[in-house]
């Protein structure tokens, strides 16, 4: 008998290593790793129906409406028939559009989004069938790169919609995205260098192993906040839903969409949802691992199939939290958006980069790093109260007029306003109102003035 052979038998009837490394992964037989695909696939068609249930009937609780309640006990295929609905209706064309774009748009979209989702840990090493496999579609050496790119990707198809569609409001609402994702994935990926420090890889299964002791959102508390304010920014939904922005841009980037198609930039939206909020979880809540209380009193609370009850809980904290935002925030201001991202996360993000890259090479030389840490949270402080004092005194400056009673300006804030024929509208009374003749009415009503 072969080495290979007696290696393979040796993988099958030796016990489950309890936490999986990436050398672990590719050994998985043609059957399990569809099976894993189709598990994943499955995994976020329901995650989508049951957000879609949950966001209703929760937003519903906070506006004091019953929400969805007809649809299948407790409303609960409510998401379903709004599926078969969506797919039953007509889908219309536009006549002007670019049909190949217009159609392919939605599904760069979506499919980035369930790619995504591969690289998540769900649990540690089980026994499927006789066979130890990790439960996790696969990994990579730069798997939270993956990640990114997918991302990226999502935002192509959200700007080829709006580019294609031939509409302004459509070609609006891309032209937001793509700034909007420039603003804030980069900020996003700066949240996660902190991370790689930490946890020596870019892995996700080294990441989760890492966090054994401590979670990151503990040691980095500082990137964690950033992320999740970023992700809130790559979700497009409130309050930075700008690319939709029913307010001024009727629908956005899918104002010209009907039928599947919009049920694409549907599904990835709520695909999105789950997948930051998934990452979250594995880069900074230990992943599949159980909280404290828990694995301190309970040995067996890491391993086996009970992680997957612990990896749900906390995917399911941060997409409440996504509706919770939803129902309590409005919708900010674009400039407010961009000037968050770019001149407050930003900066933050580097200069925390560099604080915890030279703590970690003072720890490795054996210094004391307490002290310092003291040091640089007492003066992060006094920065950061300094800033919220100098905006305050900045809006209560003297020598800017009070709109109250300052006339106003037209040509204010750079907008092409035409100026005003009636000088008494700006309090001059001097100015004596224009009389209305006869003739005047008769050039109106012949469309000669």
């Amino acid at each position: 008998m072969s080495r290979l052979t007696l290696a393979g038998q040796a993988v099958l009837a030796g016990p489950a290593p309890s936490d999986p490394t990436l050398s672990t992964f590719g050994k998985d037989p043609w059957w399990l790793i569809g099976g894993k695909v189709l598990v994943i696939f499955v995994f976020l068609v329901l995650t989508v129906l049951m957000s879609m249930w949950v966001e209703r009937r929760v937003i519903g609780r906070m506006q004091l409406r019953v929400g969805p309640n007809r649809c299948g006990p407790f409303g609960l295929l409510q998401g379903l028939a709004d599926g078969v609905k969506l797919a039953l209706k007509e889908d219309i064309i536009p006549r002007n559009v670019d049909k190949v774009v217009f159609v392919l748009a939605p599904v760069m979209s979506a499919v980035p989004a369930f790619i995504s989702f591969s690289i998540i840990p769900f649990g540690p090493t089980v026994s499927v069938f006789g066979h130890h496999t990790a439960l996790q579609g696969t990994d990579l050496p730069v798997a939270v790169l993956l990640v990114l790119a997918m991302s990226s990707m999502g935002v192509y198809g959200i700007v080829l919609a709006g580019w294609s569609s031939m509409s302004p409001y459509s070609l609006l609402g891309g032209l937001r995205s793509s700034a909007q994702v420039i603003s804030y994935e980069i900020a996003m990926g700066l949240s996660f260098v902190a991370v790689f420090l930490f946890a020596g890889s870019m892995s996700t299964t080294e990441i989760v192993n890492a966090q054994a002791d401590t979670w990151y959102a503990v040691l980095l508390f500082p990137s964690f906040v950033v992320y999740v304010i970023t992700m809130m920014g790559e979700s497009n939904r409130i309050p930075f839903d700008l690319p939709e922005g029913e307010g001024e841009l009727v629908g956005g980037f899918h104002t010209e969409y009907s039928s599947l198609k919009f049920a694409m930039f549907f599904l990835a939206e709520y695909i999105n949802l789950a997948t930051l909020s998934a990452l979250c979880t594995t880069l900074f809540l230990g992943g599949w691992r159980a909280p404290a209380p828990i694995s301190t009193v309970w040995s067996g609370a890491n391993s086996g199939w009970w992680p997957v009850l612990w990896f749900m809980v906390k995917l399911w904290a941060f997409i409440f939290f996504f509706i919770w935002l939803r129902g309590s925030l409005p919708r900010v201001r674009y400039d407010q958006l961009m000037k968050l991202g770019w001149k407050v996360l930003m900066p933050f993000s580097l200069g925390w980069i560099l604080l915890v890259a030279v703590i970690r090479a003072l720890k490795n030389e054996g210094h004391n790093v307490g002290s310092l840490m003291v040091v640089v949270a007492v003066l992060a402080i006094i920065v950061i109260a300094g800033s919220f004092v100098w905006e305050f005194a900045r809006g209560r400056r003297p020598d800017r007029p009070d709109a109250a009673t300052a006339p106003p300006d037209p040509a204010a804030g750079g907008f092409p306003v035409p100026p005003m024929d009636a000088p008494h509208y700006h309090g001059r009374r001097d100015v004596p109102r224009p009389r209305i003749t006869e003739s005047s009415r008769e050039e109106v009503s012949s469309g000669t003035h």
